[in-house]
Order: C-alpha cells, then sequence, then structure tokens
C-alpha cells in the first residue's frame, strides 16, 4: 500500500544538523503526493572561518554521513537527495561522480541526486555556457565550485564566497546583503548566475532577482528539488521559485 501522505514518492534528504534552510525549502517546493524526509549528519564543532576549520567541517559531514543515510533508510524512501553542497564540487566532475557513487552503494544502488549534478543539469537545460556563481565558502571551496563547473564545460566568469564564519550563521545571511553579492558577481558576459550552499535561503529571491537581472538565476535548493524530481519521471512544475523549476 502507498503511503498517505507521500502517495507518489518518498524522498530521503541528508543534511548536517546545522542546516535550518534545506527542510523548510524542500517542502515549499514538494509536489502533492510528494513528501521529503531528513537524516540530519552530525556536526559538533560548526567553524568553518578559515580554512583549517572549513575543512574540519567537511570532516565531520562526512564521518557522519553514513549514520545519516542508514536513519532516513527507515523512512523506506524512493530516492535519496543530498541536502548539502560543499562535498558534492569537491575534486571536480570525476570527484562528485565518485561521491554519487559512494552514496548510492550504502543505500542499495538507490539513485542519488547530488547538489553539483542538479546545477549542471540545470544549466544544461536553460542553455547557458558563461555563469557567475557565488557561496556562503571559504576560498578552498570556491576553488572546488570553480573546478567542477569548468570541467562540466561552463565559461566561469567570477565565483565568491560570503566568508561566513559557521555552518549556522549561513543562514543568517539576508536578502540585503545577497543584492550587493548579486550586483558583484552579474557581468554583461555573465549568461546565468548560480548559488550553491545549501543553508542559505535563496529560493525565493532568485526568481525575485531573474526580473531585475533579466538571466536565469539558479539557486541550489531549486535546482536539486527540480533533478530529483525530473530523474523520479515527475514533471511538476512550480511557480515563484525561477525558471529552471516553473518551466523546465
Amino acid at each position: 500500500m502507498p503511503d498517505v501522505t507521500g502517495y507518489r514518492a518518498k524522498i530521503g534528504v541528508i543534511v548536517p544538523s546545522t542546516n535550518t534552510v534545506v527542510e523548510h525549502d524542500v517542502n515549499k517546493l514538494a509536489p502533492h503526493g510528494i513528501t521529503f524526509h531528513c537524516g540530519r549528519m552530525y556536526v559538533e564543532q560548526q567553524a568553518m572561518g578559515d580554512h583549517a576549520t572549513f575543512m574540519g567541517l567537511q570532516t565531520q559531514i562526512r564521518g557522519s554521513m553514513s549514520v545519516a543515510l542508514r536513519d532516513v533508510m527507515t523512512a523506506q524512501p524512493d530516492l535519496m537527495m543530498m541536502g548539502m553542497s560543499a562535498p558534492t564540487f569537491s575534486g571536480g566532475v570525476a570527484g562528485n561522480e565518485a561521491f554519487q557513487k559512494e552514496v548510492s552503494d550504502q543505500i542499495g544502488g538507490m539513485p542519488v541526486t547530488t547538489g553539483a549534478s542538479a546545477c549542471r543539469a540545470a544549466l544544461e537545460a536553460l542553455d547557458v555556457k558563461k555563469i557567475s556563481v557565488f557561496s556562503p565558502y571559504q576560498p578552498v571551496a570556491d576553488e572546488w565550485v570553480d573546478q567542477y563547473f569548468t570541467e562540466a564545460g561552463f565559461d566561469v566568469v567570477k565565483v565568491t564566497g560570503l566568508r561566513c564564519p559557521t555552518a549556522t550563521s549561513i543562514a543568517s545571511v539576508t536578502p540585503r546583503d545577497l543584492v550587493k553579492v548579486l550586483e558583484e558577481i552579474d557581468t554583461p558576459e555573465t549568461e546565468a548566475i548560480v548559488q550553491v550552499g545549501t543553508n542559505l535561503s535563496f529560493i525565493r529571491m532568485a526568481d525575485e532577482a531573474e526580473t531585475w537581472l533579466g538571466k536565469p538565476v539558479v539557486a541550489i535548493n531549486t535546482a536539486t528539488v527540480w533533478h530529483t524530481l525530473r530523474q523520479a519521471g515527475f514533471t511538476d512544475t512550480v511557480g515563484g521559485y525561477g525558471t529552471i523549476i516553473r518551466e523546465f
């Protein structure tokens, strides 16, 4: 018998325990009859204000991922979505593919969507090549993002990180702060803007920014939900959160 609320599909979502935005976003984007269920990766030390602490945060996330996957699998999901982004960009295209396989192997071969793969698929659907990107990260992760998109065939015009001091402080970045960032990274040659960092609240603002920038703006949480749905064969569209999930 199908699940009463998730009667079309149940999607597992893996997030850091410090993340307060992904659950909000997926529930805003969820079509009727498709439900999202989170497993949380325990983060004890949330500092990420310099290279050493940022890399330490990544180690904590990877170290607790198996338990989060174990826990969310008890809900018997149909697909798995990764609700964190930095590790999915590490190592470029090959690194993302290895990450997806690692996760899929732990959950019996179930399809896995990552933020990196989702953003790539969204940009390909939008048929753009020249992009500018922003993140909440330290420079090392911005280098990962640059490498991934470059290897995927995109021309990265600009990439910048907000250098947030802790994992939870990412969620405190305001729309006013992001207006300044968008103005700084938008250039005449930029065909689309991409936001990465799943704890950065941007799904609604991305849609609004498209109207005054006159170009696609891809929020990673929107892209990842969109890609997960499309991989599962669902064609539902959602208005108010950007071109990618409204028109593709």
